[in-house]
C-alpha cells in the first residue's frame, strides 16, 4: 500500500476476537498494580474498624463480670478463668458444627500455645495486682503501660519510627486513663503498691507481647481458630490457678450461666477474634492504643446501668482518650 494513502474502515484488517477479550500479559500487570491500593485501602479500614469494634466490646465485659461475681459469688480470677474457658469452648463448639479441621502445622499449634499463655499471664497478673492494689491503679498501670511497651518494642525491633505526633498520642492517652479511673484510694501498703505495680506491668507486657505476636500471622491458622482454641487451653491454666487460690465451684442459676455465656460470647470470643483480625493490617501500636476504648466503655456502661458517678476529671479523661484514638486513627488512614 502506498505511503499516505487513507484505508476505508470496512477494509481495515480485522483485529482477532482474542485481541479484544484477553488483554496482554503486560495489561494484566498493570491493572493488578493500579488495583493494589485499593485493595491495601480497604484492608485497613477494615482493620481499623475491627479493633473499634473489639475495644467496643471488650468494655462490656468488666460491667458483666462484675454482674457474674455478684451473682455467683465467684473470686475475679475464677471469673477470668471461666471467661476464658467458655468462650474457648464456645469458638471450638461452632468449628465443629462447621466441620472446621483443627490446624495441623507445627507453627500454628506454637503460636496457640503462646496466645495461651500470654493470655492466661495477662488475666492472672491483672488480677493479682487487683488484689493488691485497688483496680484504678492496676487499670492505670496496666492498660496505660501497653501502648507504650508495645510503641519502645517496635522501635527497637525497627518496624516504625517513633514521631512527635505518635508519642503525643500515647501521652494523651495515657493522661485521659489517669483521669478516668480516678487517683487511687489509700490503704495500699508500700509492699503492695510495688508488688502489684511490678504484676500490672506483667500483665501490660503479656498484651504488649500478645498484640505483637498477632501482626504476623500464621499460614494455615485463621483468627477465630486461633481465638478458640488458645482461649480453651488459657482457661484450663488459669482454672488450676484459681482452684488452688481462691476455688472455682459456685451455684449456676439461670441468671449466672446467662451472664456467663454472654461475657464468654461477646466481650472475649468475638472482641478477640476481631482484634486479631484487626492485627493483620493495622500497626501493634495503633492496635494497643484503640484498646484503650476498653476502660472508657466500660466507665460510661456503669455510670448509665450500675449506677456509678463520672466526675468532672472523668468527662475531661474520656475525651482526652477519644481524642488521642481519633488523631492516631486519621494519621494511620
Amino acid at each position: 500500500m502506498p505511503a499516505g494513502r487513507a484505508v476505508h474502515p470496512a477494509l481495515s484488517p480485522a483485529r482477532p476476537a482474542s485481541a479484544t477479550l484477553i488483554p496482554s500479559s503486560q495489561e494484566r500487570f498493570l491493572m493488578l498494580v493500579s488495583q493494589q491500593p485499593v485493595v491495601a485501602a480497604r484492608g485497613s479500614a477494615t482493620g481499623l474498624w475491627s479493633l473499634v469494634l473489639a475495644g467496643v466490646l471488650w468494655g462490656t465485659g468488666g460491667p458483666t463480670g462484675s454482674l457474674l461475681a455478684h451473682e455467683s459469688g465467684l473470686s475475679p480470677l475464677a471469673v477470668a478463668s471461666y471467661r476464658l474457658a467458655v468462650a474457648g469452648l464456645l469458638v471450638i463448639g461452632w468449628l465443629c458444627l462447621a466441620r472446621k479441621p483443627l490446624p495441623r502445622r507445627r507453627a500454628a499449634w506454637a503460636r496457640i500455645v503462646v496466645n495461651a499463655l500470654l493470655a492466661a499471664v495477662f488475666q492472672a497478673c491483672f488480677f493479682a495486682a487487683v488484689s493488691l492494689t485497688n483496680v484504678s491503679l492496676a487499670t492505670l498501670l496496666t492498660i496505660g503501660a501497653s501502648p507504650a511497651l508495645v510503641l519502645a518494642a517496635e522501635r527497637v525491633a525497627g518496624r516504625r519510627r517513633v514521631g512527635a505526633s505518635r508519642l503525643a498520642a500515647v501521652a494523651l492517652a495515657v493522661a485521659g486513663l489517669a483521669l478516668l479511673v480516678g487517683t487511687p484510694a489509700g490503704g495500699v501498703t508500700t509492699t503492695g503498691a510495688l508488688t502489684g505495680g511490678g504484676l500490672a506491668l506483667l500483665a501490660a507486657a503479656g498484651f504488649a507481647a500478645l498484640t505483637m505476636i498477632g501482626t504476623r500471622p500464621v499460614a494455615g491458622l485463621d483468627d477465630l481458630t486461633a481465638t478458640g482454641v488458645s482461649f480453651a487451653i488459657g482457661g484450663a491454666v488459669l482454672a488450676a490457678a484459681s482452684t488452688l487460690t481462691s476455688g472455682m465451684s459456685f451455684v449456676p442459676t439461670p441468671t449466672s450461666v446467662g451472664l456467663l455465656l454472654l461475657l464468654g460470647a461477646v466481650p472475649t470470643a468475638t472482641a478477640y477474634a476481631l482484634y486479631f483480625r484487626g492485627l493483620r493490617t493495622t500497626p501493634a501500636s495503633t492496635a494497643a492504643l484503640i484498646a484503650l476504648l476498653e476502660p472508657l466503655v466500660a466507665t460510661l456502661l456503669a455510670t448509665l446501668f450500675l449506677g456509678d458517678r463520672l466526675s468532672a476529671a472523668g468527662l475531661v479523661g474520656a475525651g482526652l482518650i477519644t481524642t488521642a484514638i481519633v488523631l492516631n486513627t486519621r494519621r494511620h488512614r
